[in-house]
């Protein structure tokens, strides 16, 4: 009986030539970034892969027999539970960190039984040094279009609407999770790890045609807890600029509607609103815990407006964004989506 090369491996530039990727590296290790089609089977759980690891530094040959034990029950579960209604056709491409025993010993495994398994030459490390090469140089190449304005004049809503209109745009603020402000953070919606964050915005740079232009929302360098890489933010700075010029009004009831939630929530706003501590007199601090705490988002919204959203504004877009002088300017009192569809059609018809 012949039984197969065990010298099966392919470069990530022929990933897409498999019917599935599957990741078999740990489940901690699979949230905090994975290549965004493969699925997870991993070959130690999250815990196995901790004990394991303490084990190596006393014996690496006692690590190697228990991991052995460990990795041919784990695989023969994934086979058992995931994998019996695959074809004899299929083929599978498969990784772990760097290409290393883990994902080997799914393919050796995979190939005795028939199917057409590859590993993936360097692993997720492989996937990761593709990913921040394209972050470096995939901004440069597209025609940006920066819609400013002061906190709730509505961008978000804007890229809605251009996107709903077959326009390319980058909603950076969906990929972080996080609506960018101080109160930005999402009820229930933890952010997405650094690097997961990075590789959805790789994905979506790379979807983009250079041709036609790419409207992204004004942003600091960082959108909560995540951070833009510095092509990105260079290439924003220097793109020109369309403003949304809203009233006080329009942007309050704005704000009313996108962070109705808050209301719902006293304590957590109040723990938010800590941000601003240092930031704002003492006196002005404790009157917005107080309307936090008695839910009058109306008086607290319009303070932050007045106090702190629009002097950031004024100190920090027109100093980062070099377009902003000159910018397109559409002013309104109104931001529903209507008014916004109207700018949408004015900004394509340029």
């Amino acid at each position: 009986m012949s039984y197969p090369s065990y010298d099966f491996r392919c470069t990530l530039s022929q990933r897409n030539d498999f019917d599935e990727i599957i990741d078999v590296r740990t489940p901690k290790e699979f949230a905090e970034d994975h290549i965004p089609e493969a699925r997870n089977h991993p070959v130690l759980s999250n815990e196995e892969r901790h004990e394991i690891g303490l084990l190596y530094s006393q014996s690496p040959f006692a690590a190697r027999r228990l991991g052995a034990a460990l990795v041919a029950k784990n695989i023969a579960a994934t086979i058992e539970n995931h994998l019996l209604d695959r074809s004899k056709s299929w083929k599978p491409l498969v990784y772990c960190w760097r290409g290393g025993m883990r994902s080997h010993s799914m393919v050796v495994w995979m190939r005795l039984i028939g199917w057409r398994a590859s590993q993936l030459v360097g692993g997720h490390k492989t996937w990761r040094n593709h990913v921040l090469a394209g972050l470096d140089t995939l901004p440069t190449c597209f025609q940006w279009r920066i819609v400013c304005g002061a906190t709730g004049s509505g961008k978000t809503r804007l890229l809605a609407v251009l996107t709903a209109q077959g326009e390319q745009t980058l909603d950076l603020e969906a990929l972080a999770m996080h609506k960018g402000s101080v109160l930005g953070d999402i009820p229930n919606t933890p952010q997405p790890s650094q690097k997961w964050f990075e590789t959805q915005l790789y994905k979506k740079l790379a979807s983009f045609a250079p041709s036609r232009p790419v409207y992204v929302e004004s942003e600091s360098r960082k959108i909560g807890l995540c951070a833009l890489p510095n092509a990105l933010v260079e290439a924003m700075r220097r793109a020109p600029c369309i403003e949304i010029a809203a009233t006080q009004g329009a942007r309050l009831r704005y704000l009313l509607e996108d962070y109705h939630y808050l209301g719902d929530d006293p304590q957590n706003l109040c723990a938010q609103l800590y941000r601003l501590k240092g930031y704002i007199d003492n006196a002005t601090f404790a009157r917005w815990q107080e309307l936090a705490r008695v839910g009058d988002l109306p008086n607290l919204f319009s303070e932050l407006i007045i106090r702190h959203y629009d002097p950031h504004y004024a100190r920090s877009q027109y100093k980062h964004f070099l377009g902003l002088p000159h910018a397109r300017r559409f002013e309104t009192d109104d931001l529903s989506n209507e008014t916004l569809k109207t700018i949408a059609k004015s900004l394509m018809l340029d």
